[in-house]
């Protein structure tokens, strides 16, 4: 059965694109996995080596109905691993679905007539109306915070908003966990972070730590995934170990 995971934290630079392509490109060794980028900025895209300034089919043309979703998918160099890219043009979307009638749910619509094992949505950094239709099309939201001191800040309007979208859009919505990022052990405060994280989110926090990593940083101005650039890097390490957890849950 099919299962939809929102990647998702309004706050930019938390490594929300970096968990998106590599988590992908880690599940796709067993599973059919689809990437939806959803975030204006394309970085997904281009983090996969897809070239999204001559892309003419993206999820723009998907939202606004002049396409359907699976004459955009882009079969990527990886083994099971395929890419709905995005463009710079997704940013009107946000203002254009305003006035169209069940506008949190049309990303649903389009998706579900797609045959993944696992899809990947990776949200814009905010919690607008590109996010809300990414939490109405999934079973699950996958949190990633940088271990960093202002990581709880803003979790709250994130949870609030989850919440929402669970009494009124998306009842089955489940939050899948939170998996910290940019973890460096020399600083204190972000083993700190991480034990405050927890306090909030207890169970729901995965043991899997990203760690800081050159590699995974390298990475995407590649066009490649971390396990192509260096699969035996602690960030390749790291990822492959939250597929397994992520795989478990779901």
């Amino acid at each position: 059965m099919q299962k939809t995971i929102a990647v998702l934290n309004q706050k930019g630079g938390v490594g929300k694109t970096t968990t998106t392509i590599n988590l992908a490109a880690a599940l796709s060794k067993n599973k059919n996995v689809l990437i939806v980028d959803l975030d204006p900025q394309g970085n997904a895209t281009s983090g996969l080596g897809v070239d999204k300034s001559t892309q003419e089919q993206t999820i723009y043309e998907v939202l606004n109905g002049t396409i359907q979703a699976d004459k955009t998918i882009i079969n990527t160099k990886y083994n099971n691993l395929s890419i709905i890219p995005a463009g710079a043009n997704l940013a009107a979307a946000e203002q254009e679905l305003v006035s169209v009638s069940h506008r949190e749910s049309i990303l649903k619509a389009v998706l579900s007539s797609l045959e993944f094992d696992i899809i990947l949505i990776d949200c814009p950094p905010s919690l607008g109306l590109l996010s809300v239709n990414a939490l109405v099309a999934s079973n699950y939201v996958l949190i990633p915070v940088q271990t960093e001191y202002y990581a709880l800040e803003g979790l709250g309007l994130l949870m609030q908003t989850v919440q929402r979208v669970q009494q009124n859009l998306n009842e089955s919505l489940k939050l899948l966990g939170v998996v910290m990022t940019m973890f460096d052990k020399r600083n204190a405060l972000s083993t700190q972070v991480i034990d405050e994280v927890k306090k909030h989110f207890g169970q729901y926090v995965f043991d899997t730590v990203i760690p800081r990593n050159v590699r995974l940083a390298e990475a995407p101005s590649y066009g490649v995934t971390v396990f192509e650039h260096d699969k035996w890097s602690k960030g390749a390490r790291a990822y492959k170990s939250l597929a397994k957890e992520v795989e478990s849950h779901v």
